[in-house]
């Protein structure tokens, strides 16, 4: 099927995938903290096998090695069975090659892991062009606040109870970006490029209070 927009430099993009059939794509906690390596080893021009490196490996050491970078990364959010990303295109096909390299070598660890064959990914990733300020903030908000949905699947219906409580559980999920917004300091954070981004978040604080107005903002 082809896409409502094509991809433009400079401009944000929301990218997400799910498993093929809808089924789980992270087992337990070595899936996405690999998932979470490749995010960051694939977004560059270079080839770099993972398998080849050092477990206890800092990004930091890695930074200028991984060649041209194809994407600008401002969220991230692993589900069970999905992913999202929030990105800016760099350069002409960027997003392309880097959904390539991304889906390609998790598929390739998934299934040498499991022992299984074929498509792991549904047969093409969704994308939106996020053309407007209040879209590109909704999305801030919806991408960080996905995994609620794991503690309470009606959030969005009936709205959230408890906001500190919350607060606290997507602190505690590492497999997000929202703790590098909220002010933890991480060596996944140097997956994000922030600066290319609009400075919605000069504090963790501001971070925090945000996303939970714009969450509920009608776009």
């Amino acid at each position: 099927m082809a896409r409502p927009h094509t991809f433009a430099p400079s401009e944000y993009y929301h990218l997400y995938s799910r498993g093929v059939e809808k089924r789980v794509i992270f087992l337990d906690k070595h899936d996405y903290e690999r998932f979470i390596k490749i995010l960051f080893f694939c977004n560059g021009s270079k080839s770099v096998v993972i398998r080849d490196l050092p477990r206890s490996l800092t990004f930091g050491k890695y930074t200028d090695k991984r060649g041209e970078i194809l994407v600008d990364i401002g969220a991230y959010c692993l589900m069970p069975n999905h992913f999202h990303l929030l990105v800016r295109e760099r350069g002409e096909k960027g997003i392309s090659l880097f959904m390539q390299k991304l889906i390609t070598a998790y598929t390739m660890y998934f299934n040498d892991k499991y022992d299984r064959t074929g498509r792991l990914f549904e047969s093409s990733y969704k994308s939106t062009h996020a053309a407007d300020d209040g879209y590109l903030k909704y999305l801030f908000a919806y991408i960080h606040l996905n995994p609620v949905k794991l503690i309470d699947p009606e959030w969005k219906e009936n709205g959230i109870k408890n906001i500190e409580k919350t607060k606290q559980y997507l602190d505690k999920y590492a497999f997000s970006s929202f703790a590098d917004y909220a002010g933890r300091d991480r060596d996944s954070g140097l997956i994000l490029a922030k600066q290319e981004f609009p400075e919605y978040f000069p504090t963790p604080d501001i971070f925090t209070t945000l996303i939970f107005e714009w969450i509920t903002t009608e776009v």
